[in-house]
């Protein structure tokens, strides 16, 4: 499985963005999805993660209600859409993909495919 995120970028405070990764391989669309986050000088955090059926989301407690997680499928990609950015925001972020038949999970353990990071910024 290979992952490819995009759509990160420089914006204000209170700001969206809309980051994107693509998934390839066969497997992809029977993985546990998820995007994780490192901010300078910090270990990388876990944001939110997404089950395969796309019925269970997950969420950290500090983006809850402003930012979704969604997944295509057929399209193999895996959306963060981010409302209401804070300065405390800004770090790369990056698309993982769990190893098979993992549940859901926080960890960076059970994720075994990572993208390279796309480096979101926000402005206050």
């Amino acid at each position: 499985v290979q992952l490819q995120a995009s759509g990160g970028g420089l914006v204000q405070a209170g700001g969206s963005l809309r980051l994107s990764c693509r998934a390839s391989g066969r497997t992809a669309v029977s993985r546990l999805l998820a995007w994780f986050r490192q901010a300078p000088g910090k270990e990388r955090e876990f944001v939110a993660s997404i089950t395969v059926s796309g019925n269970n989301v997950d969420y950290t407690d500090s983006v809850k209600g402003r930012f979704t997680i969604s997944r295509d499928n057929v399209e193999k990609t895996v959306d963060l859409q981010m409302n209401s950015l804070k300065p405390e925001d800004t770090a790369v972020y990056y698309c993982a993909a769990g190893a098979a038949g993992s549940s859901q999970s926080t960890s960076t353990n059970t994720y075994a495919y990572w993208g390279q990071g796309t480096l979101v910024t926000v402005s206050s």
